[in-house]
């Protein structure tokens, strides 16, 4: 079981490195359209979610629910996933390919999140669930990193 506090700082730290490596190999507009735009997007997702009452996040420092390592967290693991659709594709290629590999990730680890007691879905809504996670999660995580992915191709 990975502390609260080893997780927010292992999240934070990915997403800090990662925009350390895009302030020297992107364009500025290129890096305030991820970490801005996709910044902006985890936070309205995520605000959505904890007032729908469907997720409750059990670490802090938190923002009407929302805690401030997501957004770093989100923005870092989209940064990786495009750069790597981007080592093999371009434009909107590179956009899906982005959604799918972080939505891969998350397929990978967030039941580990929630099983570390992190967060926990308290939706009911019907539809599947993988380990514990719903269905919904794995749309949102495509779905976001598909859009802050395309709002960032336009600058590079």
């Amino acid at each position: 079981m990975t502390s609260s506090r080893t997780f927010a700082g292992t999240a934070a730290a990915v997403g800090l490195l990662s925009l350390a490596h895009a302030a020297v190999t992107w364009p500025v507009p290129a890096m305030v359209a991820l970490f801005g735009g996709g910044a902006v997007l985890a936070f309205v997702a995520e605000a959505v979610v904890v007032d729908l009452d469907w997720l409750d996040h059990h670490v802090g420092p938190k923002v009407i629910g929302v805690p401030l390592y997501v957004l770093l967290g989100w923005t870092g693991t989209i940064y990786v996933a495009f750069r790597v659709a981007l080592l093999v594709t371009d434009g909107w290629t590179a956009v899906v390919a982005t959604g799918l590999l972080a939505t891969t990730y998350d397929v990978l680890t967030d039941h580990q999140g929630v099983a570390d007691g992190h967060w926990t879905y308290t939706d009911d809504l019907p539809g599947p669930r993988w380990r514990g996670v719903p269905w919904w999660n794995f749309a949102g995580w495509f779905a976001i990193s598909c859009v802050t992915a395309a709002v960032t191709v336009p600058f590079l």
